[in-house]
């Protein structure tokens, strides 16, 4: 990979520094991910901001050495670079969420996945990890490529041989996750693949990170998630609250998340803030109405 990296900058926002300089390892690898589903986001309040992004690693890389998050190929692009840096065997694949039941399972491209091979483990005894920071309320540890059931705190995920796409793979999310689950191609591919999937989510009305702001983080005991106004706890400390008034807001992104939005001025947050509550006021009417006739 030719894209660059401020490698002491990452580590130095996952609270890692002291990993530089060290071989790549399984341990490390489990560190590495821990530390970065915990402190970097899922997220997509560029969008809600006004601010483009591209898929482009680099930019994403910076973005997170500065206080940002992101989204799948925000986050996995960002950390492939890293991991690459750090001298992991990195491949990036193409992946698609399905969202529910009625939606359509297989790799669309709207999901970035990467994975690490060469480390050799019992858990993986080829030696191949799943490595996915792009899911939100996802992996908090790599898998072991290895078809099996594995549980992560309160969360139990599946990994099997997808049905949807040849020769690839399917991740089955916990019955009380945000979607259902996410299939991936085999063979390896180039960040151009997703250039249009981005434009998409970026742009589209029909798009969930254009039609609700979406912020989210794992942890060893479960996940935050923050929709619109509604922050929800899944897991130990289990709860939801809607957050009334913007400095609730504000406070849950940087204690909660780790957002501080210290690049976003006043007027941006008030513009931010107003966006954020016509788009639940319009989420309340729209299931106060249930269903058409």
């Amino acid at each position: 990979m030719r894209e660059q990296v401020d490698v002491a900058g990452y580590l130095r926002r996952l609270g890692l520094g002291r990993l530089a300089g060290q071989e790549a390892s399984v341990e490390g690898l489990h560190a590495l991910h821990r530390a970065h589903a915990e402190r970097v986001p899922y997220e997509c309040l560029e969008i809600w901001l006004g601010r483009p992004t591209t898929v482009d690693p680099t930019e994403s890389a910076r973005r997170i050495v500065l206080g940002g998050g992101g989204y799948c190929f925000h986050l996995n692009g960002a950390f492939s670079l890293l991991l690459s840096a750090l001298g992991y065997e990195v491949t990036r694949h193409v992946g698609g969420v399905q969202g529910s039941a009625a939606a359509a399972a297989g790799a669309n491209a709207d999901h970035l996945v990467i994975t690490v091979s060469g480390l050799p483990a019992p858990q993986s005894p080829e030696g191949r990890w799943l490595v996915d920071l792009g899911m939100g309320d996802g992996l908090h540890d790599p898998l072991p490529l290895v078809a099996g059931v594995y549980e992560q705190g309160p969360f139990t995920f599946g990994l099997r041989p997808s049905e949807a796409v040849p020769g690839g793979w399917r991740f089955d999310h916990d019955g009380r996750g945000s979607f259902l689950g996410m299939d991936f191609r085999s063979e390896p591919t180039g960040m151009s693949a997703f250039a249009g999937q981005h434009a998409r989510l970026t742009t589209s009305p029909d798009s969930g990170f254009v039609r609700v702001a979406t912020v989210a983080r794992r942890d060893a005991t479960g996940a935050d998630m923050l929709r619109g106004l509604v922050l929800t706890r899944v897991g130990e400390l289990a709860g939801t609250r809607t957050l009334e008034e913007p400095e609730d807001y504000f406070t849950a992104l940087a204690d909660v998340f780790g957002l501080t939005l210290s690049d976003v001025g006043h007027d941006e947050r008030g513009d931010l803030w107003r966006r954020l509550v016509a788009a639940h006021q319009h989420w309340l009417t729209t299931r106060a109405a249930g269903p058409a006739a």
